[in-house]
């Protein structure tokens, strides 16, 4: 049985974590929260899976390392500093970080690359998302993760090729441009769908999560594979072997 230890454990995906590791017949190692002892956890670990926050993931990465033990980083709303300490933390263990922890949206991801590199730029590329009225963060991270397939699969730079938070006279839409629209409300788990629009057609690709079991499922099987890994960054989409 692998030992999996959870650092953001009383969230409410620490909590469905919790459930999944019973479920799939692994041993929880415990499990952390703010001013808790990251070090000590991954001393007893065979893997961590981190949903705590962006300004706690530098302590998170330094207790994994210091323990030599992978880590599946979860946590959404990084900025590129947060993504520079993870490859700092990979030249000496594995590490995973994901916007999404669902097999499905990884799997939508991969439908939305494939598309995107078909269809010409004349089909224009909107992402709407919709969450609970909680969530901190926009675009999700699940949303930016769609739209880095798009663009990989344009092969342009999403950063230099996104539209976001459209308010007034905004102008025509740029041409080649990836959009992005934010929905808050109520208790949703997380409802994504990419638009490809052209002139007198649309085609749609949709993931809708029910609940929080979905990642949690995910972020399990994620972990179970990390284990044994050489250091290094890798994706959700090396363990579905896409």
């Amino acid at each position: 049985m692998a030992r999996i230890g959870i650092i953001g454990s009383a969230g409410r995906m620490g909590k469905a974590l919790v459930e999944a590791i019973a479920a799939a017949d692994e041993d929880l190692a415990g499990g952390i929260d703010k001013g808790g002892d990251a070090l000590a956890l991954a001393r007893s670990s065979d893997v961590l899976i981190d949903f705590s926050s962006p300004h706690a993931l530098e302590a998170n990465l330094d207790a994994a390392v210091g323990a030599g033990v992978p880590i599946l980083v979860g946590t959404t709303g990084l900025e590129e500093r947060h993504h520079f300490l993870c490859d700092e933390a990979a030249e000496q263990i594995a590490v995973l970080q994901t916007g999404n922890t669902s097999l499905g949206v990884n799997m939508l991801a991969h439908l939305v690359r494939e598309a995107a590199s078909r269809l010409g730029e004349d089909w224009d590329i909107e992402i709407v998302e919709t969450h609970h009225r909680m969530k901190v963060d926009a675009p999700s991270g699940t949303a930016l993760l769609l739209g880095e397939a798009a663009a990989e699969g344009r092969m342009i730079d999403l950063a230099r090729h996104s539209e976001r938070g459209r308010d007034g006279i905004t102008g025509a839409r740029g041409h080649g441009t990836i959009g992005f629209a934010s929905l808050r409300g109520g208790s949703v788990a997380g409802d994504h769908t990419v638009h490809f629009l052209a002139d007198n057609e649309r085609i749609a690709l949709s993931h809708l999560a029910e609940n929080r079991a979905i990642f949690a499922r995910g972020a399990v099987r994620a972990a179970q594979w990390l284990i044994g890994r050489a250091a290094g960054r890798y994706r959700m989409p090396e363990v579905l072997g896409l």
